[in-house]
């Protein structure tokens, strides 16, 4: 154990949150807020350090089996600061029960700073038997697999650190053909409490844990009995209380379930897929004019009317990304009335609005269709042909404009270009439109979409940042299911099928087994899978927006399913204290402005957090917030007296703190 070890456990030191009483009493340790990661190379270690970095808690590593690697020791786990005794990680996640071997040096003294300090241990996964407080598996329990399993939330989970979810917790069954999920469930032993339970198959009603807390010897574990990666919807749901209850819900980081949904192209028309060339006419791979052979989809008075009520009856509110003067030009070849429109303006009050630029150009490079795929033109000397700034900063403009005309509340800082374009667009724009930055900054924008497919991070555009959205595989140009699957086959079908084959040659994609059905493809296979995905990315703490079209609320109003199945399977997943957050374009895009800044100051070594008794003190660079969770209860420190912290969410309450005026560190007092 150690030197430092010995005469910590021979001081008899509190745990932590139990401050000392009476004249005798020990000093009250120091307990940094970090989290000590031991890894294996595992995936469940890997979902749980996921977890942890997209949360912004700070963690330190130490692989197994790496050489040189640290030796876990009282002076690796504890020291003294200024007089005080220093518990250095405040949690503490194992691969397993026990991966240093019964009675080893390195198992002894983790058990010792365990219990000196109250630090708890997450065991990622583990098989069920007496050593974690489960009897065997073959005591009344099960191993096997668990693919569809319809596991539950207990009554002392959800009074628990799992109180942010309903209860219902299935574990995934993507393909009924590929074994996704193993595990062992076991029944509890004296001093296990379980949180999340299965029902044994042929047991009569009998129920058996997979996941629950241990407590012995003076410590507490808990214990994870079914294999995960950090994608699966069943670790996605718990990891939130897993950290919670590995903290005792004091941490550094915060986390949120976000959505929302971009419009993009209203007032505009939107080409239609071609059900017999198998393209759009109108673009320069497909033969043909622009819409020959097909009528564009666009939204009518009665979609707009539709869009309305949907918003009420879900409580979920759609972003209108616009092109005014797609909208007047419509209106113009259409005998100088567009009852779209006037519906949509009737309604402005009830979206957000975002600007799409005036009438939808390409702002990247002066684009030459003459080849396929098409080719950045080039002048006579050779050099690329922009868009120019003056062009670009009249598109922004004039949209911006024609909203405060008809009276839309818009925030200039925000913008969407069409087909992200101006940003790089590999292969043929390699760069950004070099006059993209000025025309940005010379209206006010701060704030440019990008495609998460393509550029999945935000980064700078001159003074303006990025915000990543996610493109939703409901295809901008179809107005009918049948359609869509249509498009759907050609795209993820195999030649010898009838497809185009593409999936056939790119690595990231998987053929189907046969075509879709038309008439019954979009409802059965392609919705689900859809809002399958889009879920994950809302349960995964992801801000990023996601996107589809305006003609997806046109003709058969394909999008309501995906979004009312992502919103009907979320709230029969979590408790009301977990709502859906639904940010705009600019607050999704200053979320991950401030983790970015977060994650520097992280790395750099920058943060300094710690826990005393019920006192919670965080230093970070002098402009970057720091993200903190805590529980209901807990005060700021003021200059004078006290403020409730934060914002209540999932059990807890969290912020982006900075200190007060006049302080150099945010103080926060925890309820005793």
């Amino acid at each position: 154990m150690g030197t430092a070890g010995a005469a910590l456990l021979a001081a008899g030191l509190l745990a932590v949150g139990a401050p000392p009483t009476g004249a005798g009493a020990a000093v009250a340790p120091r307990v940094d807020l970090r989290v000590l990661v031991v890894d294996d190379g595992g995936d469940a270690v890997e979902a749980v350090e996921s977890e942890l970095r997209g949360t912004g808690v700070p963690y330190t590593v130490v692989r197994l089996g790496q050489p040189g690697r640290p030796v876990i020791d009282a002076g690796f786990l504890a020291d003294t600061v200024d007089g005080r005794p220093r518990a250095k990680y405040q949690g503490v996640v194992l691969p397993n029960a026990d991966p240093f071997g019964a009675g080893s040096a390195e198992s002894a003294a983790l058990a010792a700073y365990e219990k000196t300090f109250g630090v708890r241990q997450v065991d990622a996964y583990t098989w069920a038997h007496p050593g974690v407080g489960l009897d065997h598996t073959g005591d009344g329990g099960y191993a096997g697999p668990l693919d569809g399993v319809d596991a539950a939330v207990t009554p002392a989970g959800k009074a628990g650190p799992f109180g942010y979810l309903d209860g219902a917790v299935e574990f995934e069954d993507n393909a009924p053909s590929v074994g996704e999920s193993y595990g062992y469930a076991g029944r509890p032993r004296e001093g296990y409490t379980s949180y999340l339970d299965m029902p044994v198959p042929g047991d009569g009603g009998g129920r058996a844990s997979l996941l629950g807390e241990y407590v012995h010897d003076g410590r507490r574990e808990l214990v994870v009995t079914f294999a995960y990666n950090q994608h699966q919807r069943q670790f996605r749901l718990l990891a939130r209380g897993i950290v919670e209850w590995l903290t005792q819900g004091v941490h550094l980081g915060q986390s949120r379930n976000y959505f929302s949904v971009h419009v993009d192209d209203v007032f505009a028309p939107d080409s239609r897929w071609h059900t017999e060339l198998n393209c759009t006419p109108g673009d320069f791979d497909c033969g043909g004019g622009e819409g020959e052979g097909t009528v564009p989809v666009r939204m009518t008075a009665r979609d707009a009317q539709y869009a309305a009520q949907w918003q009420q009856s879900a409580g979920f509110t759609l972003d209108m990304v616009y092109n005014a003067g797609a909208g007047e030009a419509w209106k113009a070849a259409n005998g100088g009335s567009d009852p779209l429109t006037a519906q949509l303006l009737a309604d402005r009050a009830r979206y957000r609005w975002v600007n799409h630029t005036y009438t939808h150009p390409f702002l990247g490079c002066v684009q030459d269709t003459s080849t396929v795929p098409w080719q950045c033109a080039k002048d006579a000397t050779g050099s690329t042909r922009w868009m120019s700034r003056a062009e670009i900063s009249a598109q922004i403009r004039n949209n911006h404009d024609w909203a405060v005309r008809k009276g839309i509340a818009l925030d200039r800082t925000e913008l969407v270009t069409g087909e992200h374009s101006g940003l790089k667009t590999l292969p043929q724009q390699p760069v950004d439109n070099p006059n993209l930055a000025g025309a940005l900054a010379d209206n006010g924008v701060k704030w440019i979409a990008s495609d998460n497919s393509r550029e999945p991070r935000q980064r700078a555009l001159g003074s303006a940042l990025t915000v990543p959205r996610h493109p939703m595989n409901v295809y901008y140009n179809v107005g009918t299911a049948a359609e869509m699957t249509d498009e759907y086959n050609w795209i993820y079908t195999s030649k010898a099928d009838g497809g185009s084959g593409a999936c056939e040659t790119n690595p990231g994609s998987t053929c189907l087994d046969e075509p879709l059905d038309t008439a019954t493809g979009y409802a059965t296979h392609i919705v689900p899978q859809e809002a399958r995905t889009a879920l994950g990315h809302v349960i995964a703490n992801d801000p990023r927006p996601h996107y589809v079209h305006q003609s997806n609320l046109a003709e058969e109003r394909i999008l309501y399913p995906v979004l009312d199945k992502v919103l009907d399977d979320y709230r029969s997943l979590f408790a009301g204290n977990t709502p859906v957050v639904n940010p705009r374009h600019r607050d999704a895009g200053s979320e991950l402005a401030r983790r970015a800044a977060w994650d520097k100051a992280l790395a750099d070594g920058r943060v300094t957090a710690y826990r005393i008794g019920t006192t919670v003190t965080v230093q970070s660079p002098s402009g970057t917030a720091a993200p903190v969770t805590v529980p209901e209860g807990t005060r700021k420190q003021l200059l004078a007296g006290t403020a409730a912290f934060g914002t209540a969410y999932a059990g807890q309450r969290s912020a982006w703190a900075s200190p007060e005026p006049l302080q150099r560190a945010v103080t926060l007092r925890l309820p005793a």
